[in-house]
């Protein structure tokens, strides 16, 4: 099972990536040069929200009890992740790298250069 504090790490780990609480005390949002791509109960670390692709998220879906339409998010393009044993852990941390890539793939060329500069 994925725990909170080494799926923390995990992401703090990746290169431009920073932690904030801007929806309350009590949901962690991970964010690449400003932008989401994971978000995730503190008291409560029942699932992850990560951003797709809209039809890998459909073929996820299907494919995983554990995985279900982003809640709170928009649901074509975000998937919440449980991390209850129901999807593999090597899936949820793929999926957080899918997440990841999709947001600096998106960022605007002047950032993506400031992202490439950083050393991490």
């Amino acid at each position: 099972m994925v725990y909170l504090d080494e799926y923390r790490a995990y992401c703090l780990s990746k290169k431009g990536v920073t932690e904030a609480t801007p929806f309350g005390p009590d949901t962690l949002v991970f964010k690449v040069m400003g932008k989401m791509f994971a978000l995730t109960g503190l008291d409560i670390f029942k699932f992850i929200n990560l951003k797709c692709d809209p039809e890998e998220a459909a073929l996820l879906r299907e494919e995983y009890e554990g995985i279900r339409p982003g809640y709170h998010m928009n649901k074509e393009h975000w998937n919440s992740v449980y991390v209850d044993g129901s999807v593999p852990d090597a899936l949820i941390y793929e999926l957080t790298d899918t997440s990841y890539q999709l947001i600096v793939d998106s960022l605007p060329k002047k950032t993506q250069l400031v992202w490439e500069q950083i050393k991490q």
